[in-house]
């Protein structure tokens, strides 16, 4: 059942135009996160992703909407328009990314160097992440090819490396490592998503701007 709402909830986070709605459906799949993470017995980085996922990121991302009396508040919604220009290169990006990853798991298995019994995990919570994680990296890596918002491709962003750490914990299991790594890629993507917000809105009070191609009519 986490599964299928992680699945459904990034895919609120990402198609849902009405910028807040998504960060805040952004917050409620880093919070199932969190209960995944809890499910599979490891309590600390449950709370991590609670803390660094839901709260911190969510919260930076909501602040990069603005509010009165400070940078001016961006749309609402995301009325970028999809023109061609660069698409191609980020969906053979996104495309090259996908087929890197079967690759690397056809390659794991064929030398056995990956088990699929591996961190103690039965083989339905294994076959559920792993799925779920391939999932879940397809639509943010869709989703950064296909939005010109910047905030909608940061949403992307952390959408991605959700699915990044669901495939990582379906692999290798919950292990001490791959807690470690996960709690790094939490951190990471924290300060990325911060670091994006105050970028996003600098250029948006300069420039009007809220991607970094010229607006049609400019």
């Amino acid at each position: 059942m986490t599964s299928i709402a992680l699945i459904l909830l990034a895919l609120l986070c990402l198609l849902d135009p009405h910028l807040r709605r998504a960060c805040l459906s952004f917050i409620v799949f880093a919070l199932v996160m969190s209960f995944t993470w809890w499910r599979l017995g490891t309590p600390w980085l449950a709370g991590a992703e609670a803390l660094l996922g839901a709260l911190l990121t969510g919260a930076a991302l909501l602040h990069g909407l603005g509010r009165a009396g400070d940078v001016p508040r961006l749309p609402p919604r995301d009325a970028t328009v999809r023109r061609g220009g660069d698409a191609p290169a980020r969906w053979l990006a996104a495309t090259a990314w996908l087929t890197l990853t079967a690759l690397a798991l056809v390659g794991l298995l064929a030398t056995e160097r990956l088990t699929l019994h591996a961190g103690g995990l039965h083989g339905g919570d294994i076959v559920s992440l792993v799925l779920s994680g391939l999932l879940v990296m397809a639509l943010g890596l869709w989703a950064f090819a296909h939005h010109r918002h910047l905030l909608r491709r940061l949403l992307a962003f952390n959408v991605l490396g959700s699915g990044v750490f669901l495939l990582l914990a379906g692999l290798a299991g919950p292990g001490p490592e791959v807690q470690g790594l996960i709690l790094v890629g939490l951190a990471v993507a924290l300060v990325g998503s911060v670091l994006g917000v105050l970028l996003l809105r600098r250029l948006h009070a300069l420039e009007g701007s809220v991607t970094l191609e010229p607006e049609a009519g400019q």
